[in-house]
């Protein structure tokens, strides 16, 4: 996509660790290079109105173990399970530790995959799970500080 980009001279971040939008800051942790794909995706981190929002890409359980260290992700409002609750991702000492209220997996219906994992979803029993597969579109919103989901069925 880099050479694409380069070739027809379109402008492009790279290696950036915070995003401003209006008042609000997207914050990018994950900033090494793993050597894979999966878990040199994006994980962004953002609070809007006091709740914090982890998106976690596809990014493993090595990438979680880094974040562990390096950062401070307790009590985290929604999280947006990795790599669509695959066995590589959402560790117990990892989901332990961010504690998430609400966990979001986008994985499709029947797919051939088997995701979620029931492992992960084990892992995540301590959390409000929301399923695109079971629950459809998943949309949060947040008005005068309170939290509120909705579910838009497949």
């Amino acid at each position: 996509m880099i050479k694409v980009l380069d070739k027809k001279k379109i402008s492009y971040y790279s290696c950036i660790k915070e995003l401003n939008i209006d008042d609000n800051k997207l914050y990018f942790l994950n900033n090494k290079n793993y050597g894979n794909e999966n878990d040199n995706s994006n994980v962004i981190y953002t609070e809007l109105n006091n709740h914090k929002f982890l998106f976690m890409g596809d990014a493993g359980v090595e990438v979680e173990q880094d974040l562990i260290e390096k950062y401070n992700l307790n009590d985290i409002d929604v999280l947006k399970v990795e790599h669509h609750g695959s066995k590589t991702s959402s560790c117990k000492g990892f989901i332990n530790e961010i504690n998430p209220k609400y966990s979001i997996i986008s994985v499709g219906k029947n797919n051939m995959y088997w995701h979620p994992n029931k492992e992960v979803l084990d892992n995540l029993n301590q959390s409000n799970i929301y399923r695109t597969d079971e629950d459809g579109s998943i949309m949060f919103k947040i008005k005068d500080d309170k939290l509120r989901i909705e579910e838009c069925a497949p």
